[in-house]
């Protein structure tokens, strides 16, 4: 026997049901793992499928070793196992295994596995992307070896499984509290692979300080060793430093990826979107372009997958893209609907980013289709609604600006569908969302509205974060037409101009800014405040800005919001999963769509408080 053990672990791009691809991927990485030397091959959660076990379903590491099992370990965390809690005990070393969510559980199965001395621990997770998450994920592996000392190997899955997750691989390779191999976080490969070479007598030096003798775990002896008696000259992997992505160009890649995978497995020849020359709308606009990116990069990098997938989708099986702008051209179609509410600014602003990023796009009209609507309306009923410019009430006008938004949705629909018949070309779009994550919690949109897509990559994200991400784009795309729109306040453009000018913006219409919006977000899903416990935290947070009194008014507008919107939740279009505070009630927020918008109890509590604080 030897000292030095060649690892590998990885990250695949699996797709639930798709048997054949996936044990395509599983055999190819391997094969690579194989050819790279490596004697123990790591892959990610439920690669294959569930075991079954006195016909009940568990979630399961399987660990073959030349066509034999060796031991089946299932997750431990879901409910007590009636089997599998063992490591593995080989001439040269002990390996342990536990899986995804038990890395994050204050009692990780690689506690008592290193007191007990095992060496090696692996980690198969499924471990998805959200902002600002990678750096706590790398600080539990690094953690993970550095109370007890060992080796940590993590893979994980890569790509989207089919519904609002990406998961982001960075399969990784720890020794001892450091990292010394990483692997991709956004990455258009279905295959990753990663190897280390390391000295077990470091993990045996660095134990023998740490160590105590602990209760002991089952341990499954196999015939059978790592290590090789000839492995004197292999040097050895060195600690390195993690490279973090900044949040802005997460959300330039992870989006991004997401939305390849959507496209190529959906079978549809691209996307459409309804590009209002806004924040929302163009950051939506840019993640399709940092898509097309990634695309020519991979195949200038020799991805047969990627391209053989851009084939399919264009139907040129003799395409080969090499500009981000033209593939643009053939797979993104941008649409400005205009109205006699929308501005010369908004419609120059969509124009002159849809030719930077080359996608193809048409400017339209909806006065013709809401007046037609209208008309209907004030056949049946004898009755004409005004704007509230104009002398209406409040409803009429709502009533107004929601028939411009639905109809905006129902024409990006028509042209998904037939605008590439028009043009003789097979194949529809996939509609592109553009609804911020702070719009969602509020319910600042309207129901059926242009916000109703097929997908949207930037459901999850904030109003700050979109802003940021597009000063990215501005520096790493050199998308110029992006500074006009960053300065311009976000509108709606649904209500009547004055003297040609802009007279409705979001932040006068929420009664907030997205700033602030964002903060309230975080405090109502994250922390699960409702209104008095919200208001007693920000009146501190916002003391310097803000009187108890004026925290109260936000507090108790967002709630009244957000009870009255809440019901939006429940036919939301299906977001890219970027915040742990995201309103989608399909997945991530199952409280009721139904409250009390008076709030009556929490409301007084927070008048009593502000009462006191005013008589002192």
């Amino acid at each position: 026997m030897g000292r030095k053990v060649i690892l590998a672990t990885c990250s695949l791009n699996q797709w639930a049901l798709d048997f054949d691809g996936n044990l395509e991927r599983i055999l190819r990485s391997i094969a690579i793992a194989k050819s790279q030397g490596a004697k123990y091959r790591l892959g990610p959660e439920l690669e294959i499928w569930p075991i079954m076990h006195h016909n009940v379903r568990y979630n399961c590491r399987v660990i073959f070793l030349n066509g034999k099992i060796l031991l089946i370990r299932p997750k431990m965390l879901l409910d007590t196992v009636p089997f599998g809690d063992c490591v593995l005990s080989t001439k040269d070393t002990c390996i342990g295994s536990e899986m995804c969510a038990e890395l994050w559980n204050p009692r990780s199965p690689h506690v008592d596995m290193g007191l007990d001395g095992v060496e090696i621990f692996t980690n198969s997770s499924a471990s998805y992307h959200e902002l600002r998450k990678a750096d706590h994920r790398v600080n539990l592996v690094k953690s993970a070896t550095t109370k007890s000392g060992g080796i940590y190997m993590f893979a994980n899955q890569k790509g989207c499984d089919g519904d609002r997750l990406y998961y982001d691989g960075c399969a990784t390779v720890a020794i001892n509290g450091d990292i010394v191999a990483q692997g991709r976080q956004f990455s258009l490969d279905d295959v990753e692979v990663v190897t280390a070479i390391l000295d077990l007598e470091d993990v045996r030096s660095y134990k023998g300080e740490h160590c105590h003798p602990h209760v002991p775990c089952h341990r499954v002896k196999v015939d059978f060793s790592l290590s090789d008696c000839e492995d004197v000259y292999l040097p050895t992997h060195q600690p390195i430093e993690w490279q973090f992505h900044t949040p802005e160009e997460e959300i330039s890649l992870g989006p991004a990826c997401w939305l390849w995978d959507y496209l190529r497995r959906s079978g549809q020849a691209g996307f459409l979107l309804p590009l209002s020359g806004g924040v929302d709308s163009s950051s939506t606009a840019c993640i399709v372009y940092s898509m097309c990116v990634l695309v020519c990069q991979a195949v200038r990098d020799g991805n047969t997958q990627v391209l053989e997938d851009v084939q399919r989708v264009v139907n040129d099986v003799s395409y080969t893209p090499r500009d981000p702008r033209e593939l643009c051209r053939r797979i993104f179609t941008t649409c400005y609907m205009a109205s006699e509410n929308s501005s010369e600014g908004t419609r120059n602003r969509a124009k002159d980013l849809a030719s930077q990023i080359g996608s193809s796009h048409m400017n339209l009209n909806i006065d013709m289709a809401v007046k037609g609507m209208l008309g209907i309306f004030s056949m049946v009923t004898g009755k004409c609604p005004q704007f509230r410019a104009n002398g209406g009430s409040t409803r009429e006008n709502l009533a107004l600006q929601n028939v411009q938004a639905r109809i905006r949705m129902i024409l990006a629909y028509l042209f998904a569908q037939l605008s590439q018949w028009a043009e003789g070309k097979p194949g529809g779009l996939l509609v592109l969302g553009s609804a911020n994550v702070d719009e969602s919690l509020t319910g600042y949109f309207t129901k059926y509205d242009c916000s109703s897509a097929d997908i949207n990559p930037i459901g999850g994200i904030s109003k700050t974060d979109l802003k940021s991400f597009l000063q990215y784009c501005v520096e790493q795309f050199q998308l110029t037409a992006l500074k006009s729109i960053m300065a311009a306040p976000p509108t709606a453009e649904l209500e009547p101009l004055m003297d040609g000018q802009v007279s409705q913006t979001d932040e006068s219409d929420m009664g907030m800014t997205y700033s602030e919006l964002s903060v309230i977000g975080r405090l109502r899903k994250i922390s699960k405040c409702g209104p008095y416990s919200m208001f007693c935290k920000l009146i501190h947070t916002w003391r310097e800005a803000l009187s108890p009194l004026q925290v109260a008014a936000k507090v108790k507008h967002f709630f009244q919001m957000y009870s009255v919107n809440r019901h939006k939740m429940t036919t939301v279009t299906p977001s890219y999963h970027a915040e742990s505070y995201g309103p989608d009630d399909n997945r991530f927020d199952l409280r009721p769509f139904l409250y009390n918008t008076r709030w009556s109890w929490q409301f007084r509590a927070i008048d009593n408080q502000v009462g006191i604080r005013q008589s002192t």
